[in-house]
């Protein structure tokens, strides 16, 4: 499904993006990723890190201990004023969520948080100097 694709590509990214910190800070072994992925994704966690898993196989990836910490969405409601927390209508054909206001039900909003899907931190071990 396109979802699946979405899922795969955006695992994919965060693999590589994992790897080129790593290799660029001379790590042999990455032992921790933490990453900040927004609601507004649509990313399943523990499809993201099922996806990593086997996307760093036979990588200095493998065997990392992977956190996710998913980012509620925060808006501003360009129709009423609102400002916080968001739901997103639960529509899963949509490769990304539509951002609603809580107050008014207007989708005209200004999404402050909750589309990121970043590489926070990663925790490297080095060869021996």
């Amino acid at each position: 499904s396109l979802k699946n694709m979405h899922e795969l590509a955006m695992a994919s990214s965060i693999v590589d993006a994992i790897l080129n910190t790593a290799k660029k800070n001379d790590a042999i072994k990455v032992t921790e990723a933490v990453l900040e992925v927004g609601d507004m994704t649509m990313l399943n966690p523990e499809q993201l890190r099922f996806m990593m898993s086997i996307l760093s196989e036979d990588t200095m990836l493998e065997d990392a201990e992977i956190i996710i910490n998913m980012i509620p969405i925060e808006i501003e409601c360009e129709s009423c004023g609102f400002q916080g927390e968001s739901r997103t209508d639960e529509n899963q054909d949509h490769l990304m969520a539509v951002a609603r206001c809580p107050e008014c039900e207007n989708t005209q909003v200004h999404v402050i948080k909750g589309q990121e899907c970043n590489v926070k931190t990663i925790k490297i071990e080095k060869e021996d100097e």
